[in-house]
C-alpha cells in the first residue's frame, strides 16, 4: 500500500491517510465523506491531531463498495449490505441473498451487452463487405 505506516511505526496496524486512501481507491475525498456521512463507511478513526486515519480493513472494504458501485449496485442497497456486515455473522444468509439479487443483474446486464456488440460486429462485418466487395 502506498506510504503506509507499518506495525513497527504505530504499534498495531497499518494507517493511511485520506490522500492515501484516494491513491490507492480512486474514490475521491468528497465521495470518502459522503460515504461516511451517510453510513456507507464505517467511522473512520482519527489521530491525536483530529485527522482521518483509514485501516486496511476500511481500505478492504472500499475496495468492495467500489466492486458494488462500478457494477450498478444502488447506495440504498449498498447500505443495506453495510448494516448486514456490521450486525455480525448471523446476517450472512441475508448478505447472500443480496449478492446473488445483485449478480443475476450484472449478469443480465452482461448479457444485454453481448447482444449489442453482436450487432455492432455485424454492422461492421457488412461494412468491411461494402468496402471489400
Amino acid at each position: 500500500m502506498l506510504g503506509a505506516m507499518t506495525e513497527q511505526a504505530t504499534g498495531h496496524r497499518n494507517v493511511y491517510t485520506p490522500g492515501q486512501v484516494v491513491d490507492e481507491t480512486g474514490f475521491s475525498l468528497d465521495t470518502l465523506r459522503y460515504y461516511e456521512r451517510i453510513g456507507l463507511l464505517a467511522p473512520v478513526g482519527r489521530n491525536a491531531a483530529g485527522q482521518r486515519r483509514f485501516t486496511d480493513d476500511d481500505i478492504g472494504w472500499l475496495a468492495m463498495v467500489r466492486c458494488l458501485r462500478d457494477t450498478g449496485m444502488s447506495i440504498s442497497q449498498m447500505l443495506r449490505f453495510a448494516e448486514l456486515t456490521r450486525a455480525g455473522d448471523h446476517t450472512v444468509p441475508d448478505r447472500i441473498a443480496i449478492l446473488e439479487a445483485h449478480d443475476r443483474r450484472v449478469e443480465q446486464e452482461i448479457a444485454g451487452l453481448r447482444e449489442k456488440q453482436a450487432a455492432i460486429q455485424h454492422k461492421i462485418d457488412y461494412y468491411r463487405s461494402v468496402v471489400v466487395g
